[in-house]
């Protein structure tokens, strides 16, 4: 028997490892299996390669627990280490300058305590009081060893009877890690990590990996229901994705996976971190925002490739030029997918336009060279539902009509169109062509475009009276008197909780409302963003709503206000026209609103009293 210190220079180095190694202490399963699979794949390339000679036989990791003894065994029956390797790879903590080391990273956080050093076999000893490790080479002729430690320098290592050819390691469970002599423990670790690795895993007799998942194969070998088959492998709860795109590129970076537009019916339903990230099939993380776009973090699906620098633990991504050619690869590879689909099937990209408008509207916002593939699939509905419109077919088919007097194409649009149907009804009377923006990203997406889009001014079809929406300031005339319209604006001169509200007299058509409130364009953005925590917009937040309230003096209903006798009654209905309008707005709340309604109650029994005493 061999006794002897495992040479590191320091004996305060394990309890470091022990400590810091992993953030989360389940993961020295995934490394230990990792390994196996490793010491697997290993054996079937010097197969391939006539180095190791004899029949294979069946080629499997077994994981198994046995309570009793407070063991957990990783099996496998790969390529075994001889006495030498086990004296090399065990006994000699894989990096150099340990000394080093430990002064450098001793306090730091786990997610810089390592680095590139190779330390996955000694996570073993988070969770375990002693660890075993019997193997047995490929090499005829071998014998079989037996290594173990308690976790301090100190270790043995002896010859040991062992019937076949692989690497069985043996962890004596510590107190504080009883969670890992479960079994429902064990099965719920293989399942997040080892889903995928390539050689089969049993754990309780039954095997728990799929050792070759789709984006594996090449896109020739696969059909649309094998995409589908994959996604609820992933998904099992989720609706059939919209599509998806099969990465497979082998210069200058190696990278495959499978990415899946998923079904967004309401921004608020968005949940991000979907995207799995794996190394040689081996599950990272969930934690992609340094290698996909932060616009496409709402897609769902897999990443693999060994060429993601990752530190020890995998938790986090290292800076590495590839990190940057990998996102620009899947932004290209989404542009594509998106235009080529919008070329070939317009119809169902329209009809899909519910859920990947999110995606396009927030990439276009973010990723400038994304906006400029964007600008040629991005598409408008109109108010009615059924029609969309490109930029340039929304240019084409407003035509001069909607051409304001700088000279910019102004593009109406409907933030709720139940809201504001009245509105609606008044521009496209005009011949406007009015078009919904309703998802939680068109604020701030207007915001972003209205920069970018050369001569292009966004207006909410309720910003202004329609005669003035596109800035030509058409008519104005009525049919009152100077003196008649000074009294009718002075009527509507009060105040109104939280509003600052200016009043002008307009000769409107006679179909067009009696009062009509509009709230300027770039303050009422602004609460709209606020509301959505949008960023400097907050300082809007709780400023006072600026409302215009347009009153159309053209308006039938003024003759009979201007020639009523009882000045409180008057002032009721001027009152009540003024929250009319302000109520199509949404700006009518709390006291005010139960003010209108008790003075509405008002006006009809006074109205009933009239007809009475007239009959």
């Amino acid at each position: 028997m061999q006794k002897g210190n495992i040479r590191v220079q320091t004996e305060n180095i394990f309890p470091i490892i022990k400590k810091f190694l992993y953030s989360e202490h389940d993961i020295f399963l995934r490394e230990l299996v990792s390994n196996a699979v490793d010491a697997t794949q290993k054996l079937k390339t010097l197969s391939s390669i006539g180095e190791a000679k004899g029949e294979l036989g069946e080629l499997r990791i077994d994981i198994s627990l046995d309570a009793d003894a407070k063991t957990l065994t990783i099996a496998d029956r790969g390529v075994g280490m001889t006495e030498e390797e086990v004296d090399k790879y065990l006994n000699q903590v894989a990096f150099s300058g340990a000394e080093e080391f430990l002064q450098k990273y001793k306090g730091q956080n786990d997610a810089n305590i390592i680095g590139h050093f190779g330390l996955g076999f000694y996570s073993s000893f988070m969770v375990s009081d002693k660890v075993e490790v019997i193997t047995k080479s490929y090499h005829s002729g071998k014998n079989a060893v037996k290594w173990e430690c308690d976790g301090s320098p100190a270790f043995t290592l002896e010859p040991i009877e062992k019937s076949v050819r692989g690497t069985d390691i043996v962890l004596h469970i510590n107190e504080e890690s009883q969670e890992f002599l479960e079994a429902g423990r064990i099965k719920q670790i293989l399942e997040k990590f080892c889903r995928f690795l390539p050689v089969p895993i049993f754990f309780e007799e039954k095997q728990i990996n799929n050792t070759t998942p789709a984006w594996t194969k090449k896109p020739s070998e696969l059909t649309t229901e094998d995409y589908q088959k994959f996604y609820k492998e992933l998904y099992p709860f989720n609706e059939t994705p919209l599509f998806w795109i099969h990465l497979n590129v082998d210069y200058p970076f190696n990278l495959t996976g499978i990415l899946y537009f998923p079904r967004i019916k309401q921004s608020y339903e968005i949940q991000k971190d979907k995207i799995q990230l794996y190394s040689n099939q081996v599950f990272v993380t969930e934690e992609v925002k340094d290698i996909v776009p932060e616009f496409l973090m709402l897609l769902q699906g897999v990443i693999d490739s060994p060429d993601i620098p990752l530190n020890v633990s995998r938790s986090y991504l290292q800076g590495d030029p590839n990190v940057k050619k990998i996102n620009n690869h899947i932004t290209k590879k989404v542009a594509d997918k998106l235009e080529e689909i919008f070329n070939k099937e317009r119809k169902e990209f329209e009809e899909k336009w519910e859920h990947i408008g999110l995606f396009v509207k927030y990439g276009m916002m973010t990723d400038d060279k994304f906006l400029e593939r964007a600008n040629k699939f991005h598409i408008f509905e109109d108010v009615d539902g059924g029609k969309f419109y490109t930029l340039e077919e929304y240019r084409a088919v407003a035509g001069v009509l909607q051409v304001n007097k700088d000279g910019k194409l102004v593009i109406l649009y409907t933030t709720n169109p139940v809201q504001q149907d009245a509105y609606i009804k008044q521009a496209k009377a005009k011949g406007y062509l009015v078009v919904k923006m309703e998802t939680i990203v068109d604020a701030a997406f207007i915001n972003q475009v209205e920069h970018k889009w050369e001569n292009v001014h966004f207006t909410r079809v309720d910003a202004d009276i329609t005669d003035n929406l596109i800035d030509k300031q058409e008519g104005g005339d009525t049919v009152l008197n100077k003196e008649e319209e000074e009294k009718l604006k002075g009527l509507f001169d009060f105040k109104i909780p939280d509003i600052n509200m200016t009043v002008e007299v307009k000769g409107l058509s006679t179909e067009a409302p009696p009062v009509v409130a509009t709230r300027p364009e770039f303050m009422r953005r602004m609460k709209d963003m606020a509301a959505v925590g949008g960023g400097m917009a907050a300082f809007y937040a709780n400023m006072p709503d600026e409302v215009l309230l347009t009153v159309n003096g053209n308006h039938p209903i003024f003759q009979n206000i201007l020639s009523e006798n009882d000045g409180e009654k008057q002032g009721k209905f001027i009152h009540n026209l003024a929250d009319l309008a302000l109520l199509s707005q949404g700006l009518l709340k709390g006291n005010s609103l139960t003010e209108f309604i008790n003075r509405s109650v008002e006006l009809m029994g006074e109205e009933k009293k009239s007809r009475i005493i007239i009959e």
